[in-house]
């Protein structure tokens, strides 16, 4: 059994982790450092890499928050990404270095949010054998939408109807560039609900010319006004719709789902998944059953997002 050390990440080890998650089979762009560390000011972090004889093997984004460590904070999904080269064993080994590393620190559990399985790009799931292990306990989960695109079940009627009314109106759609009119849109529909985006604008700015062939907008515009637009996030074999708008003007003419069908059945097609995201709420405990309806009308079925509490 090989032995592992646990180094805190600082600047000078970006490279090393980096390539961890690139060559990782569960972790993705929003894994680098890039991503993450656009809003590092808002977290303590507290992020680990792994190494066995010298060389970085896994990383573990987190952050802390009083005696919690959160894996990540700022991130929708993290936990331990690693690559093929570990197995089940030391994983197990790893979660107790780990676990050691913390309670060293005074930290008294860990939240841990599991990738979701269509995110892996091989099958990863040792982490939470290794929490099952630990006796960690599921505190929340929450239900997202995903189309399987080469079984997709068949297009909604209500779907396609509204689709056409927007191809009828001359509706066009088309790859943008313009980022700050659609955070204004979205902006203006999440201000009905009290709402705002987790991105703001300049931070949105910033992620699109960091990672232009991972972060692209699509949109519907007559002439020339955009109605409705989808921020999709690419990670290779699945893309995630991480934002959807659409204006009053909009809705009525069935702009978004104009843009959503392009997008499944023409710009996408050759993906293996296209996520919709969740439609939980009130830490997964109520389901938002329009919102869940809407996307198992294009074809998403469920797939969870699980969230364990590792008491150290």
């Amino acid at each position: 059994m090989r032995s592992f050390q646990i180094i805190k990440y600082t600047p000078e080890f970006k490279d090393d982790w980096d390539k961890v998650v690139q060559a990782s089979k569960n972790g993705n762009f929003l894994h680098l450092r890039g991503y993450m560390d656009y809003h590092r000011e808002r977290f303590n972090d507290e992020s680990i890499l792994i190494s066995s004889e010298g060389k970085p093997v896994a990383v573990f984004p987190c952050n802390q928050v009083n005696t919690s460590i959160i894996s990540h904070g700022g991130l929708t999904y993290g936990g331990l990404l690693y690559g093929n080269s570990l197995h089940a064993a030391e994983i197990l080994e790893i979660f107790s270095s780990i676990s050691h590393y913390f309670k060293a620190l005074s930290c008294e559990r860990v939240l841990y949010k599991a990738v979701p399985h269509v995110f892996h790009k091989y099958p990863a799931e040792e982490d939470l054998y290794a929490l099952f292990r630990l006796e960690a306990k599921l505190i929340r989960r929450d239900i997202s939408s995903v189309i399987e695109l080469s079984t997709r079940p068949k297009l909604s009627d209500s779907r396609k109807n509204t689709a056409r009314k927007a191809q009828k109106a001359g509706v066009v759609f088309e790859e943008l560039t313009d980022l700050s009119s659609f955070h204004s849109l979205l902006s203006s529909v999440l201000a009905k609900f009290n709402c705002v985006p987790v991105h703001s604008d300049v931070e949105l700015q910033l992620l699109h010319r960091s990672f232009p062939e991972n972060i692209r907008l699509f949109g519907a515009l007559l002439s020339g006004k955009l109605l409705a637009a989808a921020l999709i996030y690419d990670f290779g074999h699945v893309v995630h719709s991480q934002y959807l708008a659409s204006s009053d003007e909009g809705r009525i003419l069935g702009a978004l789902d104009y843009v959503l069908i392009q997008l499944i059945d023409v710009v996408f097609s050759d993906k293996k998944y296209f996520s919709f995201g969740v439609s939980t709420e009130e830490q997964g405990r109520v389901l938002n059953e329009g919102l869940i309806r809407q996307k198992e009308g294009f074809g998403g079925r469920g797939v969870v997002h699980d969230f364990y509490e590792w008491t150290l």
